[in-house]
């Protein structure tokens, strides 16, 4: 990943705000930055810069309202900071307009939540686990152990299978 150190801390504050944790891990101890690095690589190069923008703005824009960095406010002062750049309303000049950053953010902070974890995120599946669609651990879509959460009639738990 070709974020600078200040960077790195201000996307894990944010994503853990996107998906904060409960009684499941936030969307960074469930591998949403090592998805992102994989994509920067990869799907993602072509909005790094803008990423990396974004970033650096959303730090300075913390540090403007809050005399802060981003990564030590409280989680409420951070709720506040992304509800500003969400509307874009930003006391800082912005390289990227904020409501377009603020959606690259979220958006990709809910693909590596949902994604399958051979992609890199979603680690131990957790996100599927939360959601009921498979247990902790269970093997990724695709596998051949897997097996799909319908009744054991093979039919789905909807009942006839078909859609009406």
């Amino acid at each position: 990943m070709r974020l600078t150190r200040q960077q790195q801390q201000t996307l894990r504050a944010a994503v853990d705000r996107i998906i904060p944790p409960d009684n499941y891990p936030g969307a960074w101890q469930s591998g949403v930055g090592d998805y992102l690095a994989r994509q920067f690589e990869s799907d993602l190069r072509p909005v790094l810069d803008d990423y990396c923008a974004g970033l650096t703005a959303l730090e300075a824009e913390s540090v403007a309202r809050f005399q802060q960095s981003f990564n030590l406010l409280s989680d409420e002062e951070q709720d506040t900071v992304l509800r500003h750049i969400e509307a874009g309303e930003v006391l800082t000049a912005w390289d990227v307009a904020p409501c377009i950053f603020f959606n690259l953010l979220v958006n990709t902070t809910a693909e590596g939540f949902y994604t399958d974890p051979e992609q890199g995120g979603n680690r131990n599946g957790v996100s599927w686990a939360m959601t009921g669609f498979e247990e902790p651990g269970s093997p990724s879509p695709g596998s051949p152990a897997r097996q799909p959460r319908w009744g054991g009639s093979g039919q789905p738990a909807w009942g006839g299978g078909h859609l009406q």
